[in-house]
């Protein structure tokens, strides 16, 4: 299955330790047979209202593919985890993967844009 999973690290933590948390979620994944297709570590955002007295956060993005257990083990860990503020997992459809690989796989074939004419002689419209 695929999913993914969103969580919000203390702005207290340095970049390294983000770095550092983010591999060791990889490493449950990979542990747990699955596989890690994207990591994006999204900087801090401001939030829209404290949580747990803190007005910002550092965010990373993860794509992953694997058995439904590996979540349970990945959400454990960031339970546990006092860097961790927040956390999200879902799991992505099938329909939105296929929508997605077929958007990359049609990107570099886009149609070319054809100017035969300049913009000054084309007729007006009435």
């Amino acid at each position: 299955m695929n999913y993914e999973s969103t969580f919000i690290c203390s702005p207290e933590l340095p970049v390294e330790k983000v770095e550092e948390l983010t591999a060791k979620v990889s490493k449950i994944v990979e542990s747990s047979n699955g596989t890690v297709k994207t990591v994006q570590q999204l900087g801090k955002k401001r939030f829209a209202y404290p949580i747990n007295k803190f007005r910002e956060g550092s965010y990373v993005y993860m794509e992953l593919s694997g058995e439904g257990g590996m979540i349970g083990t990945i959400e454990n860990f960031l339970k546990l985890n006092d860097g961790v503020i927040r956390f999200l997992t879902v799991k992505v459809e099938k329909k939105k993967v296929a929508a997605k690989t077929a958007a990359k796989a049609a990107a570099p074939a886009a149609p070319e844009v054809k100017q035969d004419e300049p913009a000054a002689e084309q007729s007006p419209l009435a």
